[in-house]
């Protein structure tokens, strides 16, 4: 087994399941050391395989708790590091055969499941398969994770649900009542469902001062969009929005941060022209991930952008959208401007009678009517330099 050929994430996985070996004295790292910490991973990729697989992750867990208590213990000074089993390292092994035969550059964990759902040695298998799991089971719950993709670098497993990981799914929030009702902006709201509808060139980004409301524009139009209040195209369509800092984060080696993206766009491009996604401070794209020689995000949106796979809504200020957006022509032409003013005083005290009772609910106390146009009147005079 050429250890070189492991995912990060599963080199992890071994490291805990030597760590666990360690702490419950015993003597070797069994394949049940390396199916427990697999099962408690927080972030929950083997517990959500064994889910679509039809299985039952919560008892596949504590029947290893359960095996892992028989294993023989050694304390004192007999106490060893402890080593790798036989069973464990053929588990690797065809781990590795399954990755390869599945054209994988690595072995990811998800292939070592498949490996221990599939191995004669230990009781990895057969609590794997009380659980529910059976290995062709496994491979079509795989096969749906991964949506054709293979494991090409040593941090393939990021790629996996990166919707989920990487976006915000406005349209469930607005179903569940997590966002806050958009009042007045109908005039926004309609040209940016009328730029959206149109066959080519249907990208809009909202410009505006910071603190004008381009992001409730965006809530708004997912309020719609679930009430059903929107042309036949845009009907059941999901707005979600891309959370930039995520992305970037903990992308340490040059390329990660691209192949991240590239996964949220090949999920979008997979879901058939169902989402629209939603770029907050779209000028960060410009330049986001770049090095020397590097592209830069941008590039990787532009021909998604083009071929009209990508349904997309952007959102920035006037002076980074000059400063930075009109210098890429490339880019400034495959989005259409709707400028976002701010709203007059008569459009505040509306937008604040609306809200009015989320805020009494949220304080604890009653707001009158006449505080609010005051708050809208005296604002307007006086506070000039925010919106």
């Amino acid at each position: 087994m050429d250890f070189e050929k492991l995912s990060d994430r599963l080199k992890g996985f071994l490291q805990s399941a030597q760590t666990l070996a360690v702490r419950e004295g015993n003597p070797q790292i069994t394949p049940e050391h390396l199916l427990k910490v697999l099962l408690d991973d927080p972030e929950g990729l083997v517990s959500g395989l064994i889910s679509r697989a039809g299985g039952n992750a919560k008892e596949a867990l504590q029947k290893t708790e359960a095996a892992l208590a028989k294993l023989p213990k050694v304390s004192g000074s007999g106490a060893t590091q402890p080593h790798m089993t036989p069973a464990l390292s053929r588990v690797l092994d065809q781990a590795e055969q399954i990755a390869t035969k599945a054209g994988d550059s690595f072995v990811t964990v998800e292939r070592a499941l498949q490996a221990l759902a599939m191995t004669r040695e230990g009781d990895a298998a057969r609590i794997l398969a009380d659980a529910g799991v059976t290995p062709q089971s496994l491979n079509a719950a795989i096969n749906d994770l991964r949506k054709g993709r293979t494991a090409d670098s040593a941090s393939a497993e990021q790629s996996y649900d990166a919707l989920k990981r990487y976006t915000r799914d406005f349209t469930e929030a607005a179903a569940k009542g997590e966002l806050d009702p958009v009042i007045g902006r109908d005039e926004e709201i309609r040209r940016t469902i009328q730029v959206l509808s149109r066959r080519t060139k249907n990208n809009p980004v909202l410009i505006g001062e910071p603190g004008v409301g381009k992001t409730a524009i965006v809530e708004g139009l997912a309020h719609r969009i679930v009430q059903g209040d929107v042309p036949e195209s845009l009907k059941d369509k999901k707005v979600l929005s891309l959370d930039m800092g995520s992305l970037i984060a903990g992308a340490k080696y040059r390329g990660e941060f691209e192949e991240r993206l590239k996964s949220v766009l090949s999920e979008i491009q997979a879901a058939g022209g169902q989402i629209i996604l939603f770029i907050d401070e779209m000028h960060t794209l410009v330049g986001a991930g770049k090095a020397d020689g590097a592209m830069d995000a941008s590039n990787l949106l532009k021909p998604a952008l083009a071929r009209g796979e990508l349904h997309c809504v952007g959102a920035t200020t006037l002076d980074e959208y000059r400063k930075h957006v009109e210098k890429d022509a490339a880019l400034a032409r495959r989005f259409q401007p709707v400028y976002v003013s701010e709203p007059s005083v008569e459009d505040t005290i509306s937008i604040l009678r609306g809200l009015k009772e989320k805020y009494e609910l949220h304080h604890g106390v009653r707001i009158s009517d006449a505080a609010l146009v005051t708050a809208a009147v005296l604002s307007n005079r006086y506070i000039t330099d925010r919106f």
